[in-house]
């Protein structure tokens, strides 16, 4: 339930002096600054820039089930649509003073006759474009997926950098990558491994746009401390309904932690010199399993040894990153034959789909498959050591924490993406909330990311009156962390939400 307002001031609102009728003055609160929240999902933006005391002035979401998890927790609804709020004949953004959008990845024309913003028109990119060229805002903070700035994207990442320095942006044409299990905890860091590219620009009055320098600095403050899952995220103390697995999910892990153990057992009987013992960190496929001789002679010609679709009848026609692991599934299986072929039937592995056939161990020396996170992939079942955890991806791919032999939750799951443990989601089925989280930002890096951009433009800042307001809110009035702050900012958001609703009658 939105619980009561709680006043915010002491932690990050500026105080101004407002004249009264009678010429005394009182004390209100006035934002530092304002800003905009652009494809604002469920409000990971939102919750980092709430905490530093910034005003929404606007904000767009085009899914109306994320669109009404974001009223629940932060007062106003932002449904809409972009392109028809900002475009060539309407503008309907006000002014703000930092602009923060999460924007897709869409591809740009490469026109020989088209040229900077011309490139980006008919994608949401040139919306924000358009916004920009409105309004000039102080910061803009963009974020999207790592490969925005691979060699795939290079025109796309390459015009991105161009068109803000047209605008008059100091911004790096050196990617800032940035994943949460970078951080500490102390710092808003979470067990999450999710690596996303941040563009940080700050807008110089100047026109001096200069390389900037290092992308950002001083972010990767977690060093070669490892997370323990089970304690830093925390999970739950109980269950929570909709996470257990089903039998047959028990069955494919038991019959692979019994795989894990008996290879355990067998390999340590033959490691020599001393050398620890390890276990494959190739992909295993069960039904590739053929004697090394077989696979020998269909090399030179003879007949395939394999009746799967998934292998071509020749072996010129099998790619090489296909070869390499049928040649290692062949000597696994010719060394331990007696072994694989007892732990096959023992198990009945012909019953189990062909997915759950094959196991991708990348847990290193960890002594059972129970003992690690999981993910049920379509290319097999992936081990990971429980330190942390993969990106947040789509409700089928949840990731199933082998300790407690159950999946992630919901609530574990908004943990990860930094978000409080009173942040309602409503009355949603599960699958859309881990949708929702899995496309969000996580708020700790967000909170780090926009601090060590102020940090490296504090120059730049100094320059405007709002740079130094927006300077003073992201460091000198801010903590480390969002993570003591952001309860009371949820609640303060809820209990907007809450005064717009019908009031009950007697």
């Amino acid at each position: 339930m939105p619980q009561e307002r709680v006043d915010l001031t002491p932690y990050h609102q500026a105080a101004k002096l407002s004249t009264m009728g009678d010429g005394s003055t009182t004390t209100t609160s006035a934002p530092p600054f304002r800003y905009i929240d652009l494809f604002a999902g469920i409000g990971g933006f939102a919750a980092a820039l709430e905490s530093f005391g910034g005003e929404c002035v606007y904000s767009v979401e085009i899914d109306r089930a994320a669109a009404e998890v974001y009223e629940r927790n932060w007062g106003h609804s932002p449904l809409g649509d972009i392109t028809k709020d900002a475009n060539d004949s309407v503008m309907n953004v006000p002014a703000h003073d930092l602009l923060a959008a999460g924007f897709p990845c869409q591809p740009f024309s490469k026109s020989g006759a088209q040229r900077g913003m011309d490139e980006t028109r008919g994608t949401l990119y040139w919306n924000i474009l358009k916004i920009i060229q409105a309004h000039h805002p102080t910061v803009v903070l963009l974020e999207n997926v790592r490969n925005l700035a691979g060699p795939r994207h290079r025109h796309e990442w390459d015009v991105i950098i161009q068109t803000l320095r047209d605008e008059g942006y100091r911004v790096s044409q050196t990617p800032t990558v940035f994943s949460p299990h970078l951080l500490p905890l102390e710092r808003g860091g979470r067990p999450q491994v999710r690596e996303r590219v941040f563009i940080t620009a700050t807008y110089d009055p100047d026109g001096d746009v200069v390389e900037p320098g290092p992308p950002l600095p001083n972010l990767s403050l977690r060093g070669d401390e490892e997370w323990d899952l089970l304690h830093d995220l925390p999970v739950l103390e109980t269950d929570a309904p909709g996470t257990g697995l089903t039998p047959s999910e028990v069955a494919w892990i038991d019959a692979w932690d019994d795989f894990v153990v008996t290879m355990w057992r067998e390999v340590r009987k033959t490691s020599v010199d001393g050398r620890a013992a390890t276990l494959p960190g190739f992909p295993i496929w069960a039904d590739h399993w053929v004697k090394k001789e077989r696979l020998d002679a269909w090399i030179d010609g003879g007949e395939s040894p394999y009746r799967t679709s998934d292998v071509p009848e020749t072996w010129e026609a099998v790619p090489p990153w296909k070869r390499k692991f049928l040649v290692k599934n062949a000597e696994l299986y010719t060394r331990y034959k007696g072994q694989l072929d007892m732990w096959a039937a023992r198990h009945d592995l012909q019953s189990f789909p062909p997915s759950r056939r094959k196991l991708e161990w990348q847990a290193q020396q960890t002594a059972r498959l129970w003992d690690c996170v999981l993910q049920l992939r379509p290319s097999g079942i992936r081990a990971k050591r429980p330190t942390h955890l993969p990106a947040l991806v789509a409700i089928t791919q949840t990731s199933i924490i082998g300790p407690l032999r159950r999946r992630l939750s919901t609530r574990e799951a908004a943990r990860l993406q930094g978000f409080p443990d009173n942040f309602d989601f409503g009355p949603q089925a599960a699958a859309a909330t881990y949708k929702q989280l899995g496309n969000g930002v996580n708020v700790g890096a967000v909170w780090n990311v926009l601090r060590a951009h102020a940090e490296r433009d504090s120059a730049v800042l100094r320059k405007t009156e709002q740079g130094r307001a927006l300077l003073k809110a992201l460091i000198d009035d801010a903590p480390k962390s969002p993570d003591d702050l952001l309860p009371a900012v949820v609640a303060d958001g809820q209990s907007r939400f809450a005064e717009t609703l019908p009031k009950a009658t007697a």
